[in-house]
């Protein structure tokens, strides 16, 4: 007898079946575009806004160092090494490069002579805030036919699966910057990740009397 020649055969695994191949297979896409949505990202809204905007030789680590620093006022360059979780030294050479670029202000506190304040010039606010206008035009373009109901599925599933995969991890406490400096009041990812230092600081000076710095 002649063996039957039938197509592929369908799978009807529940996909709710943490074992069925369905279910695999979604698994697998969600990694995948996940790692494509991130590369977008990084090259789209990253590397190639900054590169339009930019007519100095900076990396994308100066340049959200930058941008902290515009939203929240005087730092000492400990914070900055904190913010960008690098040494002191590695963050003075970062910091030296921005200052002699003309981006960034560094003078000596009035409280303490041997620290030294870091504040954001005008062409380091103006380079700022011409990156945002080109990324939000831009994110504008991309999303143009997303309705506001389908963007408000995505930023919720997005920061679903950003805190479960941070609570998976179990980071260690300390600075988060994962927002590449996209500040949320109420950030969820900060109680995830074992807290944020930059909002932790910001609280304090807001607590100490100071005014809230822009966002």
């Amino acid at each position: 007898m002649a063996a039957s020649r039938s197509g592929p055969q369908q799978v009807t695994s529940d996909p709710h079946d943490g074992n069925g191949a369905q279910r695999a297979t979604l698994l697998f896409q969600v990694i995948r575009y996940s790692h494509v949505f991130a590369s977008a990202v990084h090259e789209v809204l990253d590397q190639r806004l900054l590169r339009e905007v930019c007519p100095y030789p900076l990396s994308i680590t100066q340049f959200h160092l930058l941008r902290l620093l515009a939203k929240n006022g005087l730092h000492q360059v400990g914070e900055a090494a904190g913010f960008l979780g690098v040494s002191a030294p590695a963050a003075t050479k970062n910091i030296d490069k921005l200052e002699a670029l003309g981006l960034l202000v560094r003078r000596p506190s009035r409280e303490d002579r041997r620290a030294m304040l870091l504040s954001v010039s005008r062409r380091g606010r103006r380079l700022v805030r011409a990156f945002e206008s080109l990324a939000m035009r831009r994110v504008t373009e991309v999303c143009e036919s997303t309705s506001d109901d389908e963007l408000r599925q995505l930023a919720r599933l997005l920061e679903r699966m950003s805190i479960s995969l941070f609570q998976c991890a179990k980071p260690d406490e300390g600075f988060c910057l994962r927002c590449a400096a996209y500040i949320e009041d109420s950030c969820p990812i900060r109680h995830a990740v074992g807290g944020c230092t930059y909002q932790e600081l910001r609280e304090t000076r807001v607590r100490a009397g100071g005014a809230r710095p822009p966002r």
